[in-house]
């Protein structure tokens, strides 16, 4: 990265700067060894309490931190819908010696005791969402079929194309940093109406979901756009709110593949500018 791009990419991130720090580092180029500055993808432990008890742990890139809390708790299933997170406050800690967040909501009494019935512990690595889980027979692999509303039919050929080669624009930390991934949603062009980064692909889709539960969108109307593999939980997590098409960079898992056609739910790998492979729906 040139310091030219490196300005235009500062200036962008300062109305928000918290998702990457700068650093001294020793650079090793040719054998020379010379003194640099790098950028470095922040991830914090950011705690996820509701109604007053921890639930979970996270690793997450400190931004967007309401919209990933609402994105988790209704692609995790702890609420139904928007309307059932009553309240809900950010709390960030930059100052501690290890900084931290914290997302306080507050659900409707129902899902507060559906939540202390089957809670469980969450591990909280970045990128797994299913760690901490005590039985197999706990794993949610019985996804809800995602309602056909025509979307997939007016999809454009070139949609797929068209959304790979508009998603780096939307990748400012990834460009400053090497190492975030991201989520973007979709219109039925591939147009990209929003995306969001994060350190853990979970907590990107995450924050998307929750963008759109906050601004009240037609999650069957649009699909998700992402930059790593495609996993079990992404693909659960996607079909539980209704979006009919999950597009990845990368491959797919043998279980993420047998989800999405459960669930009527179309799945697309290896994504890029002159093709893609289909893995169908049921």
């Amino acid at each position: 990265m040139n310091p030219t791009q490196s300005d235009e990419l500062r200036d962008e991130l300062r109305d928000e700067p918290r998702g990457a720090i700068e650093l001294s580092v020793r650079r090793t180029r040719g054998g020379a060894v010379e003194t640099a500055h790098d950028h470095v993808g922040q991830e914090w432990p950011v705690a996820l309490v509701f109604n007053g008890i921890s639930h979970a742990v996270m690793m997450c890139t400190p931004r967007d931190l309401e919209a990933f809390a609402v994105g988790f708790a209704i692609s995790e299933g702890i609420v139904a819908r928007g309307s059932d997170i009553k309240d809900i406050e950010v709390i960030l800690h930059a100052d501690a010696p290890l900084p931290h967040a914290e997302v306080h909501l507050e659900v409707v009494q129902q899902a507060f005791a559906a939540l202390k019935d089957r809670r469980r512990a969450l591990a909280g690595r970045t990128g797994c969402g299913v760690c901490g889980i005590e039985s197999i027979d706990l794993l949610d692999l019985a996804p809800e079929r995602v309602p056909d509303t025509g979307f997939l039919a007016r999809l454009a050929p070139d949609a797929l194309a068209r959304a790979a080669h508009g998603l780096p624009a939307h990748q400012a930390l990834t460009k400053l940093t090497g190492g975030l991934h991201a989520a973007a949603w979709c219109d039925a062009t591939g147009a990209i109406r929003m995306a969001f980064e994060d350190v853990g692909r979970h907590n990107a889709l995450d924050k998307l979901i929750g963008s759109l539960v906050l601004s009240r969108a037609d999650a069957t109307d649009g699909f998700v756009f992402l930059s790593s593999r495609a996993s079990y939980e992404l693909v659960r997590k996607a079909a539980r709110v209704g979006i009919p098409l999950v597009a990845t960079i990368s491959a797919p898992s043998s279980l993420a593949i047998e989800i999405a056609k459960a669930a009527g739910l179309r799945l697309v790998s290896f994504c890029r500018e002159t093709g893609h492979v289909d893995y169908g729906t049921a």
